[in-house]
């Protein structure tokens, strides 16, 4: 919004000013506009950590209520921003609600759904993700016509969903996984029941009590997760919520009226873009949801991967035929790419979306799920972070180039995911750890692992036995 712009960052109004009918991948590279981008994910980042202790201590019903309340404050400071202190303050804040939900609501789904419908309950996170970028872009297109208080109504609005968070928290149940965790087993049965319709839950409940007592033995769950059986998903926990910004996609997301600004389709046209590339990522969130638990993560990954490929090569060779050159781009190309980038997202709705975080939660253990979690979500916001600090930059540098960069680092992420995880679709929370023992490559670290624990154990009871 140009009201917003003038305000807080008036060198980079002026030069869009002076490129306003031109092509321009350098027009809105500016690193104190990048910042406040990035200051939120920062924020998540360090949040994230205090986050875990408040999630696995005091359940993650109540680590929901404190991003809500953190969401409020930072919604409220935004709105009434008189300076970019003010700004930056209020954005840290809404990191800080980033930082505690990111680590809570895919945990909280995870373990409250069945396994048979797992995938579809924990999408129910990325879209309405989707969804708040959806509004937020519509927000967006109508606000932009307020001259020149609409970029605080924009930004003030976020109160309501704050608010929606921080109340709703306050009724939820807590999981039954985090009941029986912090000891209350009776409290925990009774959830189990009501939210499965059923009393026959012994079984699930059993595993839930073995998993706890081995978690309440953990003094210090991150050192745990360096241990050789836990290997497989710290690995794999770090790697997938970095592929996931390395796709490309919250490039898009981000600066999505700045790209088709850049495209030369001015204010409304630019935004009415965004709002068309909000809508399929929500398309692709009900796809996923639909479908995650009938063909599995894997096919997911894998289709959503092959497609987001072709969509970066072939965006790459359109910009760099036209674009960049100083000159308006024609209309037809100009919608050739916008289409592209909404197959792209699409394909990113229905796949590294959603299934970042779905098997994020499912894959870690009781004893090390919260630290898991932590470190799920501060790799994915150093990531995010990164990419809202360099995006600009790279894209004013590398110009077209930085398309096939994503290209090739989503070709190598799809060839991780193939040989090296196993499929989660329909196995029961507390026994993933399992088909990690039964991975071709896995197996071999986690059931060494496992024998050398036997052999401590047996040594432990012989030195009981004595002579």
């Amino acid at each position: 919004m140009d009201d917003f712009l003038k305000k807080f960052f008036p060198h980079v109004y002026r030069r869009k000013q002076h490129h306003l009918r031109e092509t321009d991948y350098c027009k809105y590279d500016n690193q104190l506009l990048t910042l406040f981008t990035s200051s939120l994910y920062l924020a998540g980042l360090v949040a994230t950590f205090g986050a875990s202790h408040v999630t696995r201590s005091k359940g993650r019903r109540v680590s929901i209520i404190v991003g809500g309340l953190s969401f409020l404050l930072g919604a409220i400071l935004n709105a009434g921003a008189e300076n970019l202190a003010m700004l930056i303050i209020g954005r840290i804040l809404l990191g800080v609600g980033v930082g505690f939900s990111n680590q809570s609501v895919p945990l909280y789904l995870s373990e409250m759904a069945p396994a048979r419908v797992r995938g579809g309950t924990n999408n129910l996170f990325q879209l309405t993700t989707c969804l708040g970028i959806f509004v937020a872009n519509v927000i967006n297109y109508f606000t932009n016509k307020l001259h020149p208080w609409g970029w605080r109504l924009s930004l003030g609005l976020a109160i309501i969903p704050a608010l929606l968070m921080s109340i709703g928290g306050y009724f939820l149940p807590e999981t039954p996984n985090s009941l029986v965790e912090q000891g209350r087993l009776q409290e925990g049965r009774r959830v189990l029941e009501k939210i499965r319709g059923t009393q026959n839950v012994q079984a699930e409940f059993d595993d839930m009590v073995e998993a706890s007592e081995i978690a309440r033995a953990v003094k210090h769950p991150f050192r745990n997760l360096l241990k050789r059986k836990n290997r497989p998903q710290l690995i794999m926990g770090t790697c997938i919520p970095a592929f996931q910004q390395l796709t490309g996609n919250n490039s898009f997301l981000f600066y999505a009226p700045v790209i088709f600004q850049s495209l030369g389709m001015g204010n409304d046209a630019s935004l009415y873009s965004a709002i068309m590339t909000g809508a399929v990522i929500t398309f692709g969130a009900l796809v996923s949801m639909f479908t995650v638990d009938r063909v599995g993560r894997r096919f997911l990954f894998m289709e959503g991967g092959t497609q987001m490929v072709i969509c970066h090569v072939i965006i790459s060779i359109l910009l760099a035929l036209k674009f960049g050159k100083g000159e308006k781009i024609p209309t037809g190309y100009g919608v050739g790419i916008v289409l592209l980038i909404c197959i792209f997202t699409a394909a990113y709705g229905w796949s590294w979306g959603p299934l970042s975080w779905l098997v994020c939660s499912e894959i870690f253990p009781m004893e090390t799920r919260s630290a898991g979690q932590s470190i799920v979500v501060c790799v994915n916001l150093f990531f995010t972070a990164v990419i809202a600090q360099s995006f600009l930059a790279l894209l004013c540098h590398l110009k077209y180039g930085i398309f096939l960069l994503f290209g090739g680092l989503v070709c190598f992420m799809s060839v991780v995911i193939y040989f090296f995880l196993p499929e989660t679709k329909n196995v029961p929370i507390e026994e993933m750890r399992f088909e990690w023992a039964r991975h071709w490559y896995w197996k071999r670290i986690v059931n060494n692992q496992m024998d050398e624990d036997d052999e401590s154990e047996k040594r432990k009871m012989s030195k009981a036995a004595g002579p």
